[in-house]
């Protein structure tokens, strides 16, 4: 520990996993699930893209959905490969403020993207005649737009002021990627208003959108009840549930990360429940989201039977 203390403006990530053959063993299963999220968003992205058939609010929400999470998992995990590889656990002040960017900018916005898609579902089965008014292009271009831009808004204010506090202690970071909750306990003042920034923030972004999500999928739920088909009840009530599980797997980590005093927090419980959102939810979404639709599964083999007939 003592090499990592250094003068320099570098950060220093203590990374993921120890350094021994256990470590090892979690690493080799980090790598497939990152390549498994990588193809799978990137995928479903390209496909949306190609298929006319799925220029629809609903896909295009979806595309957003995978593009966030495929830049989500090559801004975290790329470079907690690498120092566990290589033992390269400096990264510079630049890189770590690109991070903290972008990181914030997609847990922000993707939590808003992931209110809007439930709103969608809402609107879709629960007013269907109204759909084409209520989900059009342009409000699907706006709800987009907003997420997005919402979540930059957010992601600079937390950027600058974690760049711009001294760090009078070591610079290392007890994470596998520059975590303001981890950063913020290396300073040398206190810290306790931008706490309640964070705070707000969490609810503001994650808490708020997921009570919107409950609230539609209630209303969803409630709506099916009274459909005559058995069959579509089912389905429906899978769907459902799925959904919320996927949302809940998202969600219920981050803000019990930010919403804890710093006094209560515990580097290597943040750790393990960073992996649930920034590694495994993205590779669950295209699965759940995508994957299972049908009009996804036959998009996928119109793209095929084009790729093919254009070779020959």
């Amino acid at each position: 520990m003592a090499n990592y203390n250094q003068t320099s403006t570098d950060f220093i990530l203590l990374g993921l996993f120890p350094p021994s053959s256990l470590g090892l063993f979690l690493f080799s299963l980090t790598i497939p699930t990152f390549l498994m999220a990588l193809t799978g968003n990137l995928c479903m992205v390209l496909l949306i893209l190609l298929d006319t058939e799925l220029h629809k609010p609903m896909y295009f929400l979806l595309s957003q959905l995978s593009l966030m999470d495929l830049i989500y998992v090559c801004t975290t995990v790329p470079k907690m490969a690498s120092g566990f590889l290589f033992g390269n656990k400096s990264i510079s002040f630049f890189g770590c403020g690109v991070q903290i960017f972008f990181f914030l900018t997609l847990a922000g916005s993707e939590g808003l993207l992931l209110m809007s898609m439930s709103y969608d579902r809402y609107v879709a089965i629960c007013f269907p005649l109204h759909y084409p008014i209520r989900m059009n292009r342009r409000v699907c271009v706006l709800m987009i737009l907003g997420s997005w831009a919402m979540g930059v808004v957010n992601s600079c204010v937390h950027t600058v002021y974690v760049l711009h506090i001294p760090y009078c202690r070591s610079r290392t970071i007890n994470h596998f990627f520059c975590d303001i909750t981890a950063m913020v306990t290396l300073a040398c003042v206190d810290t306790w208003v931008y706490e309640y920034s964070v705070f707000f923030s969490t609810i503001s972004f994650l808490l708020i959108p997921f009570m919107v999500i409950l609230g539609s999928y209630g209303k969803v739920l409630l709506a099916v009840y009274h459909m005559r088909s058995q069959e579509g009840r089912k389905k429906a009530y899978a769907t459902c549930s799925t959904h919320l599980t996927v949302v809940t797997f998202y969600i219920a980590p981050f803000a019990y990360t930010y919403l804890r005093p710093k006094s209560f927090r515990s580097p290597t419980e943040d750790k393990i429940l960073a992996v649930f959102y920034t590694i495994l939810t993205p590779v669950l979404n295209p699965v759940i989201y995508s994957l299972r639709n049908k009009e996804v599964l036959g998009a996928l083999w119109r793209v095929a039977q084009r790729i093919c007939s254009q070779k020959t």
